[in-house]
């Protein structure tokens, strides 16, 4: 039996801005901004995104002939502009592909603001006897994975300084082929031919994209089980992503704490 819990809820950033600028055909204005790999990003964590949007003159003046393509760091939670505060960032990492349209949360992003998501590759769990055991999923030619996204920002207004806060947050929709063996859902991943039309500023309509990928996208990818290691998101390096027997290796060498429960 699957087990239904929050999903996607860490993901691995394995990818320096100037690769995914390179991948995404997107400029990298991120500087000291940019977050370090993170192969363990959890909930509230600064992400890299990809937005395209018309740019503006340094008055502001928008240029509507033209789009521009480019890297931004935004944190993990979607904040509603019109939220009291942020405090409920954490359970806002996903939105519902079937219903992000009507929620009043996302649909506004939905219509207006939507980003990709860059990502080397997701986790899940699976309840296996006493423990649950995680997987990890990713593409098996070492492409990123473009997890549609949306964004938006907000500013606490009882602080008059306040910096804008720019959010995002996670679609997802069905589980089809081998993650469907772990988990009944599983992040809206976009083929390469869909980013133009994801990332379009002028597209408001994107219904056609709010679907399952197809069976035959999804069995290039691969999915191995991993260390319980991933459970704690003091846990950030590359080992985590170790095939199963190495993994157990080195948790017999108490090389990871893995007290902290995923979920």
């Amino acid at each position: 039996m699957l087990e239904v819990g929050a999903l996607c809820g860490r993901y691995a950033a394995t990818k320096d801005p100037a690769t995914l600028a390179a991948e995404f055909d997107a400029l990298d204005i991120l500087g000291a901004e940019a977050p370090d790999l993170d192969y363990n990003v959890a909930p509230t964590d600064p992400v890299i995104t990809v937005v395209q949007r018309h740019p503006r003159d340094d008055k502001g003046t928008v240029d509507p002939s033209r789009t521009e393509r480019t890297l931004r760091v935004m944190r993990w939670g979607l904040v509603p502009p019109w939220s009291k505060d942020a405090s409920g960032a954490a359970r806002m990492i996903n939105a519902r592909a079937e219903s992000a349209a009507t929620k009043p949360a996302y649909k506004k992003s939905l219509a207006e603001r939507r980003c990709i998501v860059p990502a080397g590759g997701w986790y899940e769990w699976r309840r296996e006897g006493k423990i649950k055991q995680p997987f990890y999923t990713a593409p098996a030619d070492g492409s990123s994975l473009a997890m549609a996204g949306l964004w938006t920002t907000w500013r606490d207004e009882s602080k008059p300084d306040a910096p804008l806060l720019i959010t995002c947050s996670v679609l997802t929709t069905d589980a089809v082929g081998k993650p469907a063996e772990v988990h009944d859902r599983m992040p809206l991943v976009l083929e390469r031919d869909a980013w133009e039309q994801w990332l379009d500023p002028d597209s408001a309509d994107v219904s056609a994209l709010l679907v399952p990928p197809s069976e035959d996208f999804i069995a290039t990818f691969e999915m191995r089980p991993v260390s319980t290691a991933v459970n704690s998101v003091r846990n950030k390096g590359p080992e985590l992503l170790a095939p199963y027997e190495e993994a157990q290796e080195l948790d017999e060498l108490d090389l990871f704490n893995t007290a902290e429960n995923p979920r």
